[in-house]
């Protein structure tokens, strides 16, 4: 069958805008901030870090204890063990409505996403910051966020995989919407413990909805023949 790139671009396009205007929203927020740091600035990072701690106590994050236990659970959205959860979870949804592209990809997302993470970690070896006290645990590097990424990369493309399915318009929306949302809270969630510089919270944005794009044009050229074949049948 032919290779139809033009048909490829235009269905990705349609399934996963909200996917791209995340990833635009990142990318030009990291380059404002890429800009100040050649100017001279560079105080973005450290701005941002103090502005969520009580003035003149670095240890405690603004709002009340309730809040900031909120906060916490909200993170956890983003762990290993959650996003393993859901993975496998909207997989197997996937996988009973007979879309065995839509759920292996989904699971090659999720895995391929955390080597890629973890390989950066490695590579690029950032500091966790050391100008707030951290209010979780942590045990890697900190570039870039993998909580970001991971939500990011698993979540925009669970939103797009399962949107896909529905047939209202306004349920495809409500998906995504959701799945952006959380993966918002997610990053944010990640700065305010202090265990993160809110750059690596934006490039983990960034990687992992790029990653999820990636993914998503590769399910939409794997399945160009039936989409070809619905539209001709419609």
């Amino acid at each position: 069958m032919p290779f139809d790139l033009n048909r490829l671009f235009t269905f990705t396009r349609r399934e996963i805008g909200l996917t791209s205007a995340f990833l635009a929203f990142a990318l030009i927020t990291l380059g404002f901030v890429a800009l100040d740091r050649i100017m001279g600035g560079g105080g973005f990072d450290r701005a941002l870090l103090l502005a969520l701690r009580m003035p003149g106590d670095p240890a405690d994050p603004i709002g009340s204890a309730r809040f900031e236990e909120a906060v916490r659970d909200v993170t956890a959205l983003g762990s290993f063990a959650v996003l393993s959860l859901v993975t496998l979870a909207a997989a197997g949804f996937l996988f009973a409505l007979r879309r065995n592209a839509e759920a292996g990809l989904v699971l090659f997302t999720a895995i391929g996403g955390q080597f890629v993470s973890e390989t950066l970690k490695a590579v690029i070896g950032r500091p966790r910051p050391d100008l707030v006290a951290h209010i979780v645990d942590t045990t890697s590097a900190s570039f870039p966020s993998g909580h970001a990424m991971m939500s990011a990369a698993i979540y925009l493309t669970i939103g797009a995989m399962l949107a896909r399915v529905q047939e209202r318009r306004r349920a495809r929306t409500y998906i995504h919407v959701v799945a952006v949302l959380i993966t918002l809270l997610v990053g944010a969630s990640r700065v305010y413990l202090g265990v993160h510089w809110p750059t690596d919270v934006l490039a983990g944005w960034c990687m992992g909805a790029a990653w999820a794009i990636l993914c998503w044009a590769a399910l939409a050229w794997m399945t160009r023949g039936r989409t070809q074949d619905a539209a001709r049948s419609a």
